[in-house]
């Protein structure tokens, strides 16, 4: 009886766990803008360090 409560209890937290770490990856998700942006520093960061 308890174990069967205490798997209940340990999978409602599973779900809230997995929830929240969806929520927080939409909510502090990084605009395309910036991540073309990174993209192109780093890109051009590896071009003059391959011509020194």
């Amino acid at each position: 009886m308890v174990a069967k409560l205490w798997k209940k209890v340990l999978l409602l937290i599973l779900i809230i766990a997995c929830l929240f770490n969806v929520i927080n990856k939409l909510v502090h998700k990084a605009s395309m803008k910036e991540e073309v942006e990174a993209s192109a520093r780093y890109t051009l960061e590896q071009q003059e360090k391959n011509n020194k």
